[in-house]
This record gives C-alpha cells, structure tokens and sequence, in this order.
C-alpha cells in the first residue's frame, strides 16, 4: 500500500475529510419532529451560514422569513394541503396509493419553520452573472440553504424542505414583496429518528443513484 503523500497547500487533514463526507452522507429531508424547542443558539449558528454562503455578484440574494405566528403557520399549513391534495389527484393509479402513505411535510410539528425566497431585483451586486443567467440569484439562494442543511444536521438538527406549495399563495399570505420569489419552505426541529437511508428510498418510490453519470466532450 502506498504511503500518503503531503497534504496540498489549504487542504483540510484528512480526518476533517473523512467527518465532512459523513455529515454530507448522514444529511436527511426530515420530516418526522419532535416538538420540543430548538436551541437559540444553534439555531443562530445555522443561520449565521448564510452569511458565508456563496452567491452571484456577491448579490446575497436570500431573504429569510420566520413563520411564528398560529395565523401564519396555518395559512402556511393549509397552503401544504391545497397544493398535496392537487398532487395526489394528479398521480396515476398506481403511484396514488405509495403517493398517499408519503408523509411530506413536518410543519404540524416543527418547532422552527424558515420561508426562504429569493430578491429577483436586489441591486446588490450590481447584476454581475445575473444579465445572461438571472436564475443564477435563485441557486445562490439554493447553495445558501445546503449550507444551512448541513450546519444543522452538524448541530443535531433535521432540516425538512417542504415543495408542495402554492408560491404566489404564500407570497400573498406572509405579505412579501412582490420581486421575490420563493426558493423554499424549511422546517427545522429534532428529528425523532435519524435514519440512514432516505425516507422515499426506504418507501420504494425513488432509488439513489449509486454513481455519478459524467459525459466528456
């Protein structure tokens, strides 16, 4: 076996290495809560991520909104259940039942629950690499919640992104300008299992890839 050789100028040990893939392995969309309360200080530490999160023109497009209120986590709620509901309709016969057993969202019993959006028209940055591509704000935006993600997990929390909404719903009933656009709803707690395989992998409706398919040019 050969003998390792020098670490590269900037490279991590390879013990950080080995805990980083870990946490990038053990990374889960949560969905199943405890309801109990979530560490402030924590859950600062998670959010402080954005702040280091990269973005297009340093435009840090991100805008985060706390869903606290009862009135706001119900209308957030019933937003979920208007827009599965439509889903589950929209499935073939044989996918209806599977689709139904799914539980896709925890916001009944997340004790912290984010709507992160993204300002289409944020000046900041100056539109450097958003002329040609301004969807690029938006995976900024994207890229600053995997930060989030993984933060929390490091810090025992499970993060779950809820997708099965109504944007311009949403938008209306938090009251948003009307230049952002919604990236994603998170609900954020501690996961009452953490399990190492993904939900919809262990309910038969998806398989992982086990490779990454490259094609040369």
């Amino acid at each position: 076996m050969m003998e390792p050789g020098p670490e590269r100028p900037g490279a991590f040990a390879p013990e950080f290495r080995a805990e980083l893939a870990r946490l990038m392995d053990r990374r889960r969309d949560v969905r199943r809560f405890r309801t109990e309360p979530v560490d402030e200080a924590a859950l600062t530490r998670c959010l402080d991520s954005f702040l280091t999160a990269p973005s297009v023109g340093l435009s840090e497009p991100w805008r985060v909104i706390r869903v606290e209120s009862p009135a706001a986590r119900a209308t957030a709620l019933a937003n979920f259940e208007a827009a599965n509901a439509a889903a589950l309709a929209d499935q073939s016969r044989s996918r209806a039942t599977l689709y139904a057993r799914l539980k896709l969202s925890g916001m009944r019993d997340a004790p912290v629950q984010l709507a992160v959006w993204c300002d289409d028209a944020t000046p900041k940055g100056h539109g450097l690499g958003a002329a040609s591509m301004p969807e690029m704000r938006r995976y900024s935006a994207v890229a600053a919640i995997t930060q989030f993600w993984l933060t929390a997990r490091a810090e025992g929390l499970g993060t779950g992104w809820v997708s099965i909404l109504d944007p311009a719903r949403l938008a209306r009933d938090l009251a948003v300008p009307s230049g952002w656009s919604l990236v994603g709803y998170l609900c954020v707690g501690y996961a009452q299992t953490l399990d190492r395989m993904p939900e919809l992998e262990a309910e038969g409706w998806e398989v992982r890839r086990g490779h990454l398919p490259i094609e040369t040019r």
